[in-house]
């Protein structure tokens, strides 16, 4: 039912868009109308060398995601469970985290070139965040009789991180992780379009920019882009609520 209201609203959304330029309210050549797009759009999907771009704009995103989870979550844990190194970390972690990723487009440049490599680590530093504080907020609200309980039957230093820890904060990192998968895909797609990676969708839509301006072109390379982004929030949002049906806080964020 859910996806029948959503499939609607996109639908009232596209009439309205067409209406509106077919009426000359907007110029179609800034602003094609979407029978326009959705053509271009199946020509796209037909292209191997589009089909190319997604692939690059994908393994990309998902190599960022596994690297930012795998970062995040140790380090969550570690910061989370030693208060005194959450201390001595906090002014560098707060400066640190407001730094837009676009922002270090230049110095990224500079240290490991334009290709892949740039976007990776970019969408890495954006994605790290969301995982790395849902996890530390996980470890400050778990019950102190829980530890306790746990520690007096002998249970210390790893086991009890692994035991107690880690399950009590796998629903707050993986709504973190869903938060970072649309944060690292925006990331990909920017970084791919204002520092011209070799391939991507965001060079695509840049050069689709160029020269004679094919707008209809960018639009439906922006709505690939969307719809990636649905399927990949949808998706985690399902997985999500079967891994985690036991828990209010998957529940609250779905």
């Amino acid at each position: 039912m859910r996806v029948i209201r959503s499939l609607v609203g996109l639908g009232v959304f596209f009439a309205l868009w067409e209406i509106i330029v077919r009426a000359d309210v907007v110029r179609a050549v800034f602003l094609p109308p979407p029978s326009t797009v959705f053509a271009r759009l199946g020509d796209l999907l037909g292209s191997v060398e589009f089909l190319r771009d997604v692939q690059a704009s994908l393994l990309a995103w998902l190599i960022a995601l596994l690297i930012a989870t795998g970062v995040a979550v140790p380090a969550g844990l570690l910061l989370g469970s030693i208060p005194g190194l959450r201390s001595a970390t906090r002014v560098l972690v707060e400066f640190l985290r407001p730094i837009p990723s676009v922002a270090l487009i230049p110095p990224v440049l500079i240290m490991v070139g334009a290709g892949s490599a740039a976007k990776i680590t970019l969408a890495v530093y954006a994605a790290v965040w969301p995982i790395l504080f849902n996890t530390m907020y996980a470890l400050s609200e778990i019950d102190p009789l829980l530890r306790d309980t746990a520690k007096s039957f002998g249970t210390k230093g790893l086991r009890l991180a692994t035991s107690v820890s880690l399950p009590h904060a796998a629903p707050f990192v993986f709504t973190g992780l869903r938060m970072s998968a649309a944060i690292s895909l925006i990331v990909v797609i920017s970084t791919e379009y204002l520092a011209g990676a070799t391939r991507g969708v965001g060079r695509f839509i840049l050069e689709a920019t160029e020269g004679a301006g094919r707008m209809d072109l960018v639009l439906a390379g922006t709505l690939v882009v969307g719809a990636i982004g649905y399927l990949i929030n949808e998706g985690l949002e399902r997985l999500g609520g079967r891994l985690f049906r036991w828990s209010t806080v998957e529940q609250g964020a779905a």
